[in-house]
């Protein structure tokens, strides 16, 4: 009866000692989970970072027509520097010269209303815009550029007959461009000073339409 019980426990054994051989054949047949088996071999490469203008700076020439309140239209030209602080705000300084005459008062008055029938005015401001309404314009069926309405004022001065006024100035423009560099700028605006030719003070409203190229750099 002994013998066959420890027949019986020896038997045990070995199957418990092979079943052990067997896993550990197994594991060490199996690769780990996080074993790389593919080791990628990349070359590096240095890249040079280009230096891609940001544009922010413009410089422009316009000429128009400029209406000043009893004395007609003439004739105005100019020139424009701004920055641009980001894609919606810009600051512009602006001269511009245009002529007056007071033609129509010397058919009434002696003398008229100068001491020369005509007077240069000249004026510089400057002014803070806002880009509102971005969008594109469309020339022809397969050509479509991009554009930007803003709104703008500001102050400045106007030299008329040898006297400077205080003047303020708003309005509101449109941008085309033709290329990141280039843009045809419509301007319209009111100048607003006052005035005492006439023998009573009175603010004046002085409207200017110009049009002129822009470039960015």
């Amino acid at each position: 009866m002994h013998t066959k019980t420890l027949a019986t426990s020896l038997l045990t054994l070995a199957l418990l000692a092979l079943a052990a051989a067997a896993h550990a054949a197994d594991d060490k047949d199996q690769k780990p989970a996080n074993e790389q088996v593919i080791v990628p071999e990349v070359d590096r490469r240095n890249v040079k970072v280009p230096r891609i203008p940001s544009n922010d700076i413009e410089m422009g020439l316009f000429v128009g027509s400029y209406a000043t309140q009893n004395f007609g239209s003439s004739t105005v030209k100019g020139v424009r520097l701004g920055y641009h602080i980001t894609e919606d705000f810009f600051v512009e300084g602006a001269y511009g010269q245009t002529k007056v005459t007071d033609e129509a008062f010397r058919q009434i008055l002696p003398g008229g209303v100068f001491e020369n029938e005509e007077e240069k005015l000249s004026y510089y401001n400057l002014s803070v815009g806002i880009n509102v309404l971005p969008g594109e314009v469309f020339l022809g069926r397969n050509i479509a550029k991009a554009s930007t309405l803003y709104l703008i004022g500001g102050v400045g001065s106007t030299r008329f007959n040898d006297r400077r006024r205080q003047t303020i100035n708003f309005g509101f423009g449109s941008r085309v461009f033709f290329a990141d560099w280039a843009a045809l700028q419509l301007d319209v605006r009111d100048h607003m000073f006052d005035l005492d030719l006439l023998g009573t003070r009175e603010r004046t409203q002085n409207i200017e339409m110009t049009i002129g190229l822009t470039f960015f750099f």
